[in-house]
């Protein structure tokens, strides 16, 4: 059975994006610091195992319509870029965008599924798509946010990059009170990556 993985990257002041993020400017103003420990070259060797392992073991991945809006954007994937940035697109998982609507046209048709239902059903069908494999949340932030207040994520991975931002889109802004309990922590000179467990506090009541 597929786990459910909340994946994301996020300055240590809470951010997601720097402020103005929209399709064309994905990352926000001053935001693409965010995601140095992928996009910066050389890759550190701690950060390229790190990115490889998470790619190797996803099976299906789930996506908000806003960050849909910017990946298939014209600035956004191509044949050689997509869901794990430079890993090998030939092999990619389906993505699965959370959306009132379905869009008109789609430019990189043959990567996304689109659901109506909310993120409930995207995790079901992104679960049945996936196999043994992981389903991972990659965001946005509201798609994280709104499958933690679901419970519906099992396992909470951050990359805490190492600035401050100052402004724009905050995590952890929906539910409440969530348990969580620190497995790993990974170092590296660009980023600090944690993951948690996500702690079913129902189940012990």
């Amino acid at each position: 059975m597929s786990r459910v993985i909340a994946d994301i990257s996020i300055s240590v002041d809470g951010y997601v994006t720097g402020p103005d993020a929209g399709p064309t400017n994905g990352l926000g103003t001053h935001g693409e610091g965010i995601h140095a420990w992928v996009l910066e070259e050389p890759r550190s060797p701690i950060d390229d195992e790190v990115l490889a392992r998470s790619y190797e073991s996803t099976g299906a991945v789930i996506l908000g319509r806003r960050l849909f809006d910017v990946v298939d954007g014209p600035d956004g994937w191509n044949d050689d870029v997509g869901y794990g940035y430079d890993q090998d697109q030939s092999v990619a998982p389906p993505c699965f965008v959370v959306t009132h609507e379905p869009p008109e046209k789609v430019r990189l048709a043959s990567r996304f599924r689109f659901v109506t239902g909310g993120v409930a059903e995207a995790v079901r069908v992104a679960g049945e798509a996936a196999g043994d494999k992981d389903v991972v949340v990659m965001g946005g932030a509201n798609v994280v946010d709104q499958c933690l207040a679901d419970g519906l994520v099992d396992e909470l991975r951050i990359h805490y990059s190492p600035l401050l931002v100052g402004a724009g889109t905050r995590l952890f802004t929906l539910g409440g009170r969530s348990a969580l309990v620190q497995r790993e922590v990974i170092v590296s000179p660009r980023a600090t990556h944690v993951t948690y467990d996500v702690v079913d506090e129902s189940a012990s009541a």
